[in-house]
């Protein structure tokens, strides 16, 4: 019934040895109400999300503990549009865009994780500063995954019909409408990538004023790779082999603006 839970939320087939935290232990004293706080706590996909990611993922809240049907996770500053950098942070000047170039680092580094190192790709398609918080480390970290995704479930809600591409959309994932069946692709043709780019990458790279400790070259060439990232709707990204060049050209870009942000301090 665990393991049906799991189908029904994630779309993932799981082992009896594969439950992990889903599962509330060896029979003995308090069993059943330790098996009646599970179930409460299997109706909740952010909960079987966590439970399951914690310990393979440094980009997902760890659960800390549970009563009942509550459970705790690790507390931590949610970004928001009303913050001027998107994420509260206590620095200013070249020490915000250096925190900023450090965030946009680990979100590089945790769609390359969401894209690689689960057995299905995990797509998130409500992408917000809202949905995101960060750790003293700069450690971008996934906070609400109502709306994220395994390959097979995605693929489950996309295939749906259609008449066009806009009936194709859900929230920040889209697909393409087949005009001879009427039937949207189960292929999703965004990414995670271009929706960061858009939503998050283009406001602190495009629309606000950069520290004048980075030269122009470098700040220009940062512009034109955001907009290229965010722009480009019409690839076909869900296959990662398309888009490893605008991946690497950015993460080489916030590397080089981070170290002279660094160097200008020395």
């Amino acid at each position: 019934m665990v393991a049906a839970e799991v189908k029904n939320a994630l779309g993932l087939e799981l082992s009896n040895s594969s439950m992990g935290p889903l599962w509330p232990g060896h029979r003995g004293p308090g069993w059943r109400q330790q098996l009646a706080s599970a179930w409460s706590l299997l109706q909740q996909e952010e909960y079987v999300y966590f439970s399951l990611l914690q310990d393979l993922s440094r980009h997902v809240l760890p659960v800390l503990g549970s009563c009942g049907h509550f459970y705790v996770v690790e507390y931590l500053a949610a970004g928001s549009p009303h913050h001027s950098a998107l994420f509260p942070l206590d620095e200013s000047g070249r020490a915000q865009d250096k925190a900023i170039s450090r965030i946009a680092l680990s979100f590089l580094d945790m769609v390359s994780h969401f894209e690689n190192d689960f057995s299905h790709r995990l797509h998130l398609c409500d992408i917000k500063p809202e949905n995101f918080a960060i750790r003293s480390d700069f450690t971008v970290v996934a906070i609400d995954v109502d709306m994220a995704f395994f390959e097979p479930k995605m693929r489950e809600i996309l295939e749906q019909n259609c008449t066009g591409d806009e009936d194709c959309n859900f929230f920040d994932c889209f697909s393409k409408c087949d005009l001879r069946i009427n039937r949207c692709g189960a292929q999703r043709v965004n990414s995670n990538l271009q929706v960061i780019c858009d939503k998050i990458f283009h406001r602190w790279f495009c629309s606000s004023p950069r520290s004048p400790a980075v030269s122009w070259p470098l700040r220009l060439q940062l512009q034109q790779a955001v907009r290229e990232c965010a722009g480009s709707a019409g690839l076909a990204w869900s296959s990662w082999g398309v888009a490893p060049q605008v991946f690497w050209k950015l993460r080489r870009l916030l590397q080089a603006t981070l170290k002279e942000l660094q160097d200008a301090e020395e």
